[in-house]
């Protein structure tokens, strides 16, 4: 078989060189852990479900062997233990698989709730982006770790979209309390850039939990993204603007279940809103956006692009097979627009 690449190698708003996320998440917790006292370390555990190459965890093992703990393909039993360690005060555990396998510890997860433990978890290979593994190995169905009571121990949704964004979210939740679920791709992704041509997630930003981020603005209608979708969709409205003249404003939602007031008000008012993510069409971001429109009296023309197909196979075809390109996201804004 002929070896293929993706036909567009060039992406307006996004820096020509990447980052990979699920290798960050482990080299920030490794450099994270190289801070703390002695003492400090014995209460951080990462257990590890035999994949430590694939989801960052050998930068941690590399760096402190003593704080981490190689176990077996048992991702039910290994988040378990996660929780376990962590139900103590000022513990944390940390766990990591791919996000395919998020579905089987949802039972484990509600229990770590209930027991208010302390649990950082990363989800790499999330969505369908550059998956070798086709249908049986997309991680779509992230927002099934949102499963408990609202009373409950607090629990958050994060997926940065460029490494940037993932090296700061890591260092902004990793002392905090409850459930946190940091989510990644497979493939790397290019570096998101602001209108001045510098990068968006540079030195000067600090990720705030719960807040959406305006990565442009816009008259016309807003697209609301994360993960890999943010680089295309900024491809996308960067070209509408250029060719059509449209004013498309973009949206990153880095935390993915909780809404932000402010920004929900400023595009609800919009003619129009589009959720492009690389999750399930039936179970992902947009299959609750439009309620938490509607339950502010907000009622915008709305649409979404999310992953609905059955893989086809190969790498990069998969966004393109979904309709989540570049392409894609413009002929769904015109119709919209």
């Amino acid at each position: 078989m002929t070896k293929t690449c993706d036909p567009q190698s060039t992406y307006l708003g996004s820096d020509g060189s990447k980052g990979s996320n699920r290798n960050v998440f482990g080299q920030t917790v490794a450099k994270i852990m190289s801070g703390m006292s002695d003492e400090q370390k014995k209460n951080v555990l990462c257990i590890d479900s035999d994949l430590e190459g694939s989801v960052g965890f050998k930068h941690i093992r590399a760096a402190h062997p003593e704080m981490y703990l190689k176990s077996g393909i048992m991702e039910r039993g290994n988040f378990s233990a996660c929780a376990g360690f962590g139900m103590k005060k000022g513990r944390q555990g940390i766990f990591a698989t791919f996000a395919a396998f998020l579905e089987m510890c949802t039972s484990e997860i509600t229990m770590a709730r209930l027991n208010r433990s302390n649990v950082l978890c990363h989800f790499s290979h999330s969505g369908c982006d550059d998956m070798a593994d086709n249908t049986c190995h997309f991680g779509l169905n992230n927002l099934f770790a949102d499963n408990g009571l609202e009373d409950h121990y607090e629990t958050k949704l994060y997926f940065p979209c460029d490494a940037n964004q993932m090296d700061k979210v890591v260092r902004r939740v990793f002392f905090d309390h409850g459930m946190r679920f940091v989510f990644s791709i497979r493939s790397k992704l290019p570096l998101i850039l602001n209108d001045q041509g510098t990068p968006f997630y540079g030195d000067g930003y600090k990720f705030v939990p719960g807040k959406d981020e305006l990565i442009r603005d816009g008259k016309d209608g807003f697209v609301v993204s994360f993960g890999d979708a943010i680089y295309r969709s900024l491809d996308a409205v960067e070209r509408l603007k250029k060719d059509k003249g449209l004013s498309v404003g973009l949206v990153n939602k880095p935390t993915l279940n909780v809404v932000d007031e402010d920004m929900m008000k400023k595009i609800g008012s919009a003619k129009f809103v589009l959720i492009v993510e690389p999750l399930s069409r039936r179970t992902g971001l947009g299959s609750k956006f439009g309620t938490w429109l509607l339950e502010r009296g907000l009622s915008p023309k709305f649409a979404r692009i999310g992953v609905h197909r059955e893989g086809c196979g190969g790498l990069w075809e998969q966004a393109y097979h979904q309709g989540y390109d570049s392409k894609s996201i413009q002929k769904k804004i015109l119709e919209l627009a």
